[in-house]
């Protein structure tokens, strides 16, 4: 299904560079856009195949104005691009176009509320100001920096991604291209950094556009499916203002977060109401259809709070690990009804001799799809202090916490049973 007055002759799934200009023969209103994309795929039915330049693939994207009567898709940009200058929220990556603090915002921002990114976006400009500066960090103060935000793998591919820039590249990538060749930047991310910081015409397509998008074009199917996704990644093109990308892509975005909502979408103060199918039909959270959500997997675990002094004693995850690599966290074992049965799995799990006594306390806590029932236990540890081949333990005051990669659950442990700590 397309928009009314939209006609595909080919949307790229992948980001590239643009330009535009009248079609030959056709009605004047015709505008081509072009963008040059990478894609090494077959040829799907209904796509433009033209010239090829440094390798990559034109295809077109025809966009009927005169089917639109009086608006155009020109027009369409500057709604939105008014909209946006007068109800943006003042956000600190917003401040500066500087390609760095764009992309660690770009990445925080990956599955993470806005509000509880501000914080941490901050914090880690101040620790780390410069890409130069993250390269040269040692990873357990980069995963330190970032504990609590959650998905570490992003701090994992972001410091990696720094050495590369720091020691392989000669300077920040600025094109979509190049950001892609980097660790944890996706097309996304890709396009996002680079028509921000950098003015590239390349459309954006998170999850805030795919269903403003859908709605423009009233698409029921998954966003996911490759059809699908050419056809919302040529919308989102229709949009696109060529001479400020950046700030047209934000406005896509910021449009997505606080106006084409989930749910309770505010349609009279969108600046694309006139043109969306969704709303004309009156069932605007009819789309996209809803996404399938992975099963809940939940765990019963016991947990143990070991004291010394004043410090604890935490146990830092493999690196191989699938979840929370290289994280400090509280020892735990899967529970058990005995008490000297899960004694046993600790000293299993850690070496030396534990001794267990049972609280009253139970900590609820998420970790992506795995919802974790987690029941605290005061320990003993003996046995010399010693540790299982392999594992690295440490005491841990709560004024050197900073210095770790702590879990977030220790933080909710600690506050609901240690008053001391």
């Amino acid at each position: 299904m397309c928009a009314r007055g939209v006609s595909w002759l080919a949307s790229p799934s992948v980001t590239g560079s643009e330009s535009y200009h009248r079609t030959r023969g056709g009605p004047e209103s015709m505008v081509r856009r072009v963008f040059y994309s990478g894609v090494d795929r077959p040829n799907p039915v209904g796509r433009s195949r033209g010239q090829t330049r440094d390798g990559y693939e034109a295809v077109e994207l025809l966009v009927n104005d005169a089917a639109r009567g009086s608006r155009s898709a020109m027009d369409e940009s500057e709604k939105l691009l008014r909209w946006f200058e007068s109800q943006k929220r003042l956000l600190p990556w917003r401040e500066s176009r500087e390609p760095y603090g764009v992309w660690v915002s770009e990445i925080m921002l990956q599955q993470t509320q806005v509000q509880t990114v501000i914080p941490y976006y901050l914090s880690f400009l101040r620790q780390f100001p410069t890409v130069e500066d993250l390269a040269a960090a040692p990873l357990e103060q980069v995963l330190a920096a970032w504990s609590g935000l959650g998905y570490y793998r992003r701090a994992r591919q972001m410091h990696s991604a720094a050495k590369m820039i720091a020691e392989s590249l000669d300077g920040f990538p600025s094109s979509s291209r190049e950001l892609e060749r980097l660790p944890g930047v996706g097309p996304y991310t890709a396009a996002a950094v680079a028509s921000i910081a950098f003015g590239e015409v390349v459309p954006v397509l998170d999850g805030n556009v795919e269903r403003v998008m859908a709605r423009r074009l009233a698409l029921a199917e998954d966003p996911k499916q490759s059809a699908v996704r050419k056809a919302l990644f040529g919308a989102a093109a229709s949009v696109l203002d060529s001479e400020q990308p950046g700030e047209s892509n934000q406005a896509l975005m910021e449009l997505g977060a606080t106006i084409c909502r989930p749910k309770r979408p505010v349609c009279d103060e969108c600046p694309l109401k006139q043109d969306c199918l969704a709303q004309q039909q009156g069932n605007p959270e009819s789309f996209p259809a809803p996404r399938r959500r992975r099963t809940i997997e939940r765990f019963e675990l016991a947990v143990a709070v070991v004291r010394r002094d004043s410090s604890i004693l935490l146990f830092r995850r493999p690196e191989e690990s699938a979840l929370m690599a290289g994280m400090w966290e509280l020892p735990n074992v899967p529970l058990s009804r005995s008490v000297e049965v899960m004694a046993g799995a600790f000293e299993g799990k850690y070496g030396g001799c534990w001794k267990l006594e049972l609280t009253d306390t139970i900590i609820n806590h998420r970790i992506t799809y795995r919802a974790l029932r987690l029941h605290v236990h005061l320990g003993e540890f003996k046995a010399g202090h010693s540790v299982a081949e392999g594992l690295e333990a440490a005491w841990i005051s709560r004024e050197e916490q900073v210095e770790y990669a702590v879990s977030s659950a220790v933080g909710k442990i600690v506050a609901s049973c240690c008053s001391w700590y």
